[in-house]
C-alpha cells in the first residue's frame, strides 16, 4: 500500500492563522484544520505553537509530513519547507473548492484583490484595492468594535438593515468618521453596517470591471463568510446591470493555507521526479 502524502499549509494572516492537513493524492482531501487569532502575541511563536498541537492531535510527526508550506506572513513560520505567494494560494484554493471558477476575490483583512485564474489555478492577472483600509476586513472589525459588536456578529446584524447609509469609502479615516457622525444622528446599527458593506461591494465590482472578469467568481478570505457582503455584492451587481455569477464556501477562510498545501505537494513530487531523474 502507497504511503499517504501529507502536507500542511498555513497562512498567517495579520489577525488570524490559518491551518490545514491535506493528504495530497490526485483528488486531494482537507484532513483537518484550525484558526487561531493573533491578538497581541508574537505570530511566529503562535503559529509553531499550533503546528506542534496540530500534529500531535494527527498523531504525526513533522518528518511524516511530504511538505510544510506557508503563505501570507509566512516567512514567520520557522518550520516551513516553501512559502508561497498569497495570490497564487488563494488562486489554487478558489480553484480547489470551484474547480470551474474563472476569477477569484481575496477579501482578506488588510485589502481586497481579484484575481484572474485559468483552469490550471495559475493567475492570469489581477487587481487589487489601494493602500487605504476602508474596503478591508480589518476596518470592518474596527468598525464593528466601535458599535459593540464582534465580528461574528456584522453579517447578519447588516440583514436588518432597511435605510442604508453608505459612508464616503474614500479612507479609512474619513469612512471611520462618517460612521461617528451616523451614530450621532442616531443611524441604526444595521443600516450604518449595511452602509459599509455597500461600499466595500462597490470597489469589488470596480475590481472585477476593472480587471474584465468572467463569471464563475469565488470569493476567499474571512469576508467571504459574511453574509450581509455577499448580499450587498449580489445587490449592487443588480443594480449595475451585471451578470457575475458569486460563489462562496464555509472552508473560504482557510484558501490560503489550502492553496499553499496543495501547491507543496505539486513542489514535492515534482523535486522527487527531478532527483529521480539525476540518479539513473
Amino acid at each position: 500500500m502507497e504511503t499517504p502524502l501529507y502536507t500542511i499549509g498555513i497562512d498567517v494572516g495579520s489577525n488570524y492563522i490559518k491551518l490545514v492537513l491535506m493528504k495530497y493524492s490526485d483528488s486531494p482531501e482537507i484532513l483537518d484544520k484550525k484558526t487561531e487569532k493573533i491578538r497581541k502575541r508574537d505570530p511566529s511563536q503562535v503559529a509553531d505553537e499550533m503546528i506542534n498541537s496540530f500534529l500531535v492531535n494527527n498523531d504525526l510527526k513533522y518528518n511524516d509530513l511530504a511538505y510544510l508550506a506557508s503563505t501570507g506572513e509566512g516567512d514567520l513560520v520557522k518550520r516551513k519547507r516553501g512559502h508561497f505567494y498569497g495570490m497564487t494560494t488563494h488562486a489554487k484554493g478558489a480553484n480547489y473548492f470551484f474547480p470551474d471558477a474563472k476569477c477569484a476575490v481575496d477579501m482578506g483583512a488588510l485589502y481586497v484583490r481579484a484575481l484572474k485564474i485559468s483552469p490550471q489555478a495559475r493567475v492570469e492577472d489581477y487587481k487589487m484595492t489601494g493602500q487605504c483600509a476602508s474596503g478591508s476586513g480589518q476596518f470592518v472589525e474596527n468598525i464593528s468594535r466601535y458599535l459593540g459588536l464582534s465580528i461574528e456578529e456584522v453579517g447578519e446584524v447588516s440583514l436588518k438593515a432597511d435605510a442604508p447609509e453608505v459612508s464616503s469609502g474614500i479612507c479609512a479615516v474619513l469612512a471611520e468618521t462618517d460612521v461617528i457622525n451616523m451614530v450621532s444622528r442616531e443611524v441604526s446599527i444595521p443600516n450604518i453596517i449595511k452602509g459599509i458593506h455597500i461600499s466595500i461591494a462597490n470597489r469589488i465590482i470596480k475590481l472585477l470591471n476593472s480587471l474584465k472578469a468572467e463569471s464563475p467568481i469565488a470569493l476567499t478570505g474571512g469576508m467571504a463568510l459574511n453574509k450581509g457582503l455577499i448580499q450587498a455584492i449580489e445587490e449592487q451587481l443588480k443594480e449595475t446591470g451585471k451578470t457575475f455569477e458569486i460563489k462562496t464556501h464555509p472552508d473560504a477562510i482557510y484558501a490560503g493555507a489550502i492553496g499553499a498545501a496543495l501547491w507543496g505537494g505539486y513542489r514535492y513530487l515534482k523535486l522527487k521526479d527531478k532527483l529521480e531523474l539525476t540518479e539513473k
